[in-house]
């Protein structure tokens, strides 16, 4: 029996031992097969619009197909329980927001923790909030859409990209800093929630500003202040929330790519470094900055820095 156990023993640590050169020239090889980004907002979000651009040219410079899969649900929070129960070998990512900080605060039942269960990759970019309204409310500024909301108590409704996320909170501190009573409208994406207030079943919302811009250009929505302490770099002559009445009031949303915790750090590092370089490259600057998104860019611990990790 004694002899029998040993020989288990040995035969189990030579298949371990067996086992290691292969493990590491799988992270050394990496990417081997496709790569899956999650994101957990709908399609034409900002941080779609961030993992579709990233995923196109990692596509490129790493030799195999990243692709993006939207995911909605819960303010970010179905797609990162998914991820954060997947596989840890670097081919399932997920860009991590600010409403994944914030839902982890306003949610602690949470069956993860995203603080832990997640491994930085990269800062890639951010957005300010751009405060928009339907035409018809018939407001051009910050000070006359506070006294119609106060006019019309619980009869001007605001959508948002879902519950905790940056938009939504947005807009409680709009109605918390200005006395109103705005009625707050999730839904899966700013996309989704940008198509009905330009069909008017909202009135105003908080978007990104990737997500708004184009139908203020084209004069469907009216832009009335941008939400940062800055003017946004995307729209300069639109004034702030806070210098328009509100002091103080600044928000924004960023986006991160991270992995599962548990994933090797090679992997982490090669990611790390092409999005780094591709952050850097003429195409994707020009496609961010045009979707009005800020390039950010920055190695894990510029991340662990910008808040994603606690």
């Amino acid at each position: 029996m004694l002899v029998s156990r040993l020989c288990f023993a040995l035969a189990l640590i030579l298949a371990l031992i067996l086992a290691l050169p292969a493990v590491a020239r799988a992270q050394t090889d990496y990417p081997s097969r496709p790569v899956r980004i999650v994101v957990g907002f709908g399609p034409g979000a900002a941080a779609d619009l961030t993992a579709r651009v990233l995923a196109q040219r990692l596509s490129q410079t790493m030799g195999q197909q990243f692709f993006v899969e939207n995911k909605p649900g819960g303010g970010s929070t179905v797609a990162a329980e998914q991820v954060a129960r997947g596989t840890r070998d670097g081919y399932t990512l997920f860009v991590g927001t600010v409403a994944n900080v914030i839902n982890a605060v306003l949610q602690p039942d949470l069956s993860f923790d995203f603080s832990k269960d997640f491994a930085p990759i990269a800062y890639t970019t951010s957005s300010p909030n751009i405060l928009v309204a339907h035409p018809s409310v018939g407001v051009s500024n910050v000070k006359e859409l506070i006294a119609f909301s106060k006019a019309n108590p619980d009869k001007v409704f605001y959508g948002s990209s879902g519950v905790g996320t940056s938009p939504h909170l947005s807009g409680e501190l709009f109605n918390m800093m200005a006395g109103t009573r705005m009625v707050h409208v999730p839904y899966s994406g700013s996309a989704q929630a940008v198509t009905d207030l330009i069909a008017g079943r909202t009135q105003v919302m908080f978007s990104p500003a990737s997500t708004v811009l184009q139908y203020v250009a084209s004069g469907q929505l009216k832009a009335l202040a941008s939400s940062e302490r800055e003017r946004a770099s995307a729209a300069p002559d639109l004034p702030t929330v806070a210098e328009s009445g509100l002091p103080g009031f600044d928000t924004s949303v960023w986006f991160g790519l991270v992995a599962p915790s548990g994933t090797p750090h090679e992997v982490i590092g090669k990611l790390s470094a092409a999005i780094g370089e591709a952050l850097k490259n003429d195409e994707v600057t020009k496609s961010l900055h045009t979707a009005g998104l800020d390039i950010k860019g920055g190695t894990p611990e510029v991340v662990i820095a910008a808040g994603l990790r606690k």
